[in-house]
């Protein structure tokens, strides 16, 4: 990359814009390794885990527990594949909201799968929630009638109006 300066000298900045580029990439690469290194969770020994859980509140250790719980009577029901049903999908959603570390507390479910039932259940309470609630229209029969009557017209006019521009 050459730039000119007025007087048309040129200045090579290709290594310098180069050198600075590896430099930024090797600090984010450098950032983004650290931060994935301190968010990752502890694979430690159940010590060590216990002290971690002291910092919890009750509520949030109940909620893991029942979010646990659920996950092994959904394996109960079956030795091969478990079959999950709408209910316990809505438990786990659910469950899983309460919970401040629900990525590893889920076992038997992936996370973006969670996250998928969490997005539809979000679509059928909104579905649900703004549908009607009497099946008779908020506007007058008559005036739809007028409306569509008035529509009517006005495309007959227009192609009317159309067919005589042609001629």
């Amino acid at each position: 990359m050459t730039l000119f300066s007025c007087d048309g000298e040129v200045f090579v900045m290709a290594g310098i814009l180069t050198h600075l580029r590896r430099l930024k990439d090797g600090c984010l690469e450098a950032l983004s390794s650290r931060f994935a290194r301190w968010t990752k969770p502890l694979a430690s020994s159940l010590p060590l885990q216990t002290l971690a859980d002291l910092g919890r509140s009750k509520s949030e250790l109940l909620a893991e527990n029942a979010l646990l719980r659920q996950q092994l009577i959904i394996l109960r029901r079956q030795v091969k594949r478990p079959h999950i049903t709408r209910t316990d999908r809505v438990l786990l959603v659910l469950l899983a909201r309460l919970v401040r570390t629900w990525k590893q507390a889920l076992i038997i479910v992936q996370p973006d799968t969670l996250l998928r039932w969490h997005r539809e259940l979000f679509r059928l309470y909104w579905k649900r929630r703004s549908k009607a609630s009497s099946h008779q229209p908020k506007v007058a029969a008559e005036t739809i009638a007028l409306r569509r009557r008035d529509g009517d017209e006005q495309s007959a006019s227009c192609e009317l109006s159309a067919f005589a521009g042609n001629w």
